[in-house]
């Protein structure tokens, strides 16, 4: 399969960086020495493998907060100097991400929330008469958007090619505006073949989606290569958690919609009875912006776009192969969408037969200090297709700031799980399995209900069916 976002080959061999660099991490990130509480006692380095859902904050992004914040101030039209400055900035990140992304020059950049913001505003630009083709592997946020207008759903098969071969006879039905899908599945972490997808519809005379809040922090993005005409992503999941998104793509859409917001700074003029709309992006991003979650976001676009060519893939492919290498000699059950797919981002999903995977995470993190995520990941339809059940999976995920330790701890705790049993008593609640009693305790500033007594509260998440 070729790459997702990328019209050539831009891996490299494991030997070119050589042992030591794929040992270590190749970005700080903020946490990275954070100490978690055992319910048994004592504490040890937490081992986060939850970075699908949102990744730590680069350290360089934090740094850049940091030196940036002395000058917060409104954008754009103010006289002052602080808001100048700011104003900049501001459009220096839009720079920033259009570069990250490869973009067309003339593509516009228009900032939002997160990746499901970007999505609905989206939904909201395709032509009024046009229909919306997706894919049944999509996460929720790049299939109910669309569901709000004409639409069709197509069955992934079990291979790459069956798939795509479905997506073709889909499209010569009867013609569509627009393919969404996503760039790597959040569920298995296989990668979509995007490429192949976007000469499908382009020939038939179709425009194309890409969800990348997964492909974004794992893979280099070349929307002007692969004739991508939208993408959307979210820099909680980029190393810059801070309430920030964009939605990339072609101004002829963007500029005929209307605005997504309806306020001020998304026009040109006002009256009592009429309004002009200005063009994109303002026309879509109406109120006071997120100054530095953009910023923030920016920062982390221009530190994962200056690491080696391949070098986030090809440490990634170890670690993965390591883990899934481990999972099976476990007998756990790894989750695939397509028997042929070849190409994955840093994380995997899996189950392990007759053991409840919201109790396996809990004892995980309870006993050691291992965060992992479980449910069915906002993917239900897959995951009703697949059979995996409505008590979902476990997934582990990981990035740029994670230590190959990581992985080797999650499979020793696995394996002590499986052969001893947890140490500690875990009982259900409509919380999930709680550690009982949990001794634990969170930072005193942490304290949302005093009732819990001085620093104690249960530390157990609720189990995330999303």
């Amino acid at each position: 399969m070729t790459s997702n976002f990328t019209s050539g080959d831009s891996s490299v061999s494991d030997g070119s960086l050589g042992s030591a660099a794929l040992d270590r991490p190749l970005l700080s990130v903020v946490g990275g020495d954070l100490r978690a509480p055992l319910v048994q006692g004592g504490d040890v380095r937490y081992a986060n493998l939850d970075y699908a859902a949102s990744a730590p904050a680069l350290t360089v992004v934090a740094d850049r907060l940091t030196e940036v914040l002395p000058y917060y101030a409104s954008v754009h039209r103010g006289a002052g100097y602080a808001s100048q400055v700011m104003t900049s900035v501001f459009e220096a990140a839009r720079a920033s991400v259009s570069r990250f992304v490869g973009a067309r020059p003339d593509d516009a950049v228009i900032f939002t929330r997160c990746t499901t913001d970007a999505l609905n505003l989206a939904a909201g630009c395709v032509p009024a008469d046009g229909e919306v083709l997706f894919l049944d592997i999509e996460h929720h946020a790049n299939l109910l958007p669309w569901r709000a207008r004409a639409h069709r759903c197509v069955e992934a098969a079990d291979t790459v090619a069956e798939t795509l071969a479905r997506l073709a006879a889909a499209l010569d039905e009867r013609p569509v505006a627009l393919v969404a899908v996503t760039g790597a599945s959040n569920v298995s972490g296989e990668v979509t073949p995007l490429a192949q997808i976007v000469a499908l519809a382009h020939s038939r005379g179709a425009r194309v989606l890409a969800d990348a809040a997964q492909s974004a922090p794992h893979l280099p993005l070349d929307m002007a290569a692969t004739g991508v005409d939208f993408l959307a992503f979210a820099g909680h999941k980029l190393y810059a958690p801070f309430g920030s998104g964009a939605l990339v793509g072609r101004r002829d859409w963007l500029d005929a919609a209307e605005p997504f917001l309806r306020g001020g700074g998304a026009v040109k003029n006002v009256s009592l009875d009429e309004v002009t709309w200005t063009t994109s992006p303002q026309r879509h991003e109406a109120g006071s912006p997120n100054v530095l979650g953009v910023v923030a976001m920016a920062a982390a676009c221009d530190a994962l776009a200056g690491l080696p060519a391949g070098a986030m893939q090809a440490r990634e492919h170890l670690l993965r192969g390591r883990l899934v290498d481990g999972l099976e000699a476990l007998g756990a059950q790894i989750f695939r969408i397509w028997d042929d797919s070849t190409e994955t981002i840093g994380l995997a999903t899996f189950s392990l037969d007759g053991h409840d995977p919201n109790r396996v995470a809990a004892y995980l993190s309870a006993e050691h200090g291992i965060g992992v995520r479980t449910g069915r990941f906002c993917a239900h339809p897959l995951f009703a297709r697949k059979g995996y059940g409505r008590e979902g999976a476990i997934r582990a995920s990981f990035g740029v700031g994670s230590p190959t330790e990581d992985i080797d701890r999650l499979l020793d705790a696995l394996t002590r799980y499986l052969k001893e049993g947890p140490a500690w008593e875990y009982t259900p609640s409509d919380k999930g399995w709680l550690p009982t009693p949990d001794p634990r305790v969170w930072p005193a500033w942490a304290q949302v209900n005093p009732a819990a007594g001085p620093g104690l509260s249960p530390c157990a998440a609720p189990p995330s069916l999303g």
